[in-house]
């Protein structure tokens, strides 16, 4: 299934939060913190119109987000997040 976002929305999955600390330490999931990188996986069509924000944000870049922004959703099986764009705080280059 495809997820068409509307307006000046955008479509991300969140990249998996680490499972163990630099020492080495395996975390419980409950301990994990929420990541807050994602990889963009559709634009809405004001995004890719506007001019001023024409190349600003890509399918495929990861970005970071505000920490508690956006819908969360699953489709088959699969966690997504729907947000607005300027929820965006920045590329990740």
């Amino acid at each position: 299934m495809n997820i068409r976002p509307l307006g000046d929305r955008v479509v991300i999955k969140k990249v998996e939060a680490e499972e163990k600390t630099k020492s080495g330490i395996v975390l419980p999931t409950s301990a994990k913190e929420q990541p807050q990188v994602a990889e963009v996986l559709a634009v809405g069509p004001s995004i890719t119109e506007d001019d001023k924000k024409k190349n600003e944000l890509k399918i495929g870049d990861k970005v970071i987000f505000s920490k508690y922004s956006g819908t969360e959703i699953k489709i088959d099986g699969q966690e997504y997040t729907i947000l607005k764009l300027n929820d965006i705080l920045a590329v990740v280059e």
